[in-house]
C-alpha cells in the first residue's frame, strides 16, 4: 500500500493517488496527505488506477475527506477507477456524493 499526493501547477488542485489496498491499513496515511495542506486547496482529485482492493474503511475515509474539505460543497473527484471499484461505490450510492469517474 502506498498513498501519495501531489499538488497541482495552479496551488489550488491536490492529487491523493492510491497504490495497492486501499483498506484501514491506509487510514493515517490518507488523512496525511490532506490535512497538513495549505487552505488554498479547492479540489481534491483521488486516483485509484493503482488500486487493487477498497473496503467499507475506504468509504469511510472518504467520507472523512468530504466532511474536511467542505461537505455538500466539497469538490471532490475520484478518477481511474476500474470496473471493480466503480460497482463499489454504485452500491454503495457514493455517486450521489462525489464525481467519479
Amino acid at each position: 500500500m502506498s498513498i501519495t499526493s501531489q499538488i497541482g501547477p495552479n496551488g489550488n488542485t491536490v492529487t491523493i493517488r492510491v497504490e495497492g489496498r486501499f483498506d484501514f491499513s491506509a487510514h493515517q496515511a490518507f488523512r496525511e496527505t490532506y490535512e497538513h495542506l495549505d487552505s488554498d486547496i479547492s479540489e481534491y482529485r483521488i486516483d485509484l488506477q493503482d488500486a487493487s482492493y477498497l473496503d467499507s474503511s475506504a468509504l469511510g475515509m472518504l467520507l472523512l475527506l468530504r466532511d474536511y474539505a467542505g461537505g455538500d460543497q466539497a469538490n471532490i473527484k475520484i478518477v481511474n477507477c476500474n470496473d471493480e471499484v466503480k460497482k463499489i461505490f454504485a452500491i454503495s450510492n457514493f455517486e450521489q456524493l462525489f464525481d467519479i469517474r
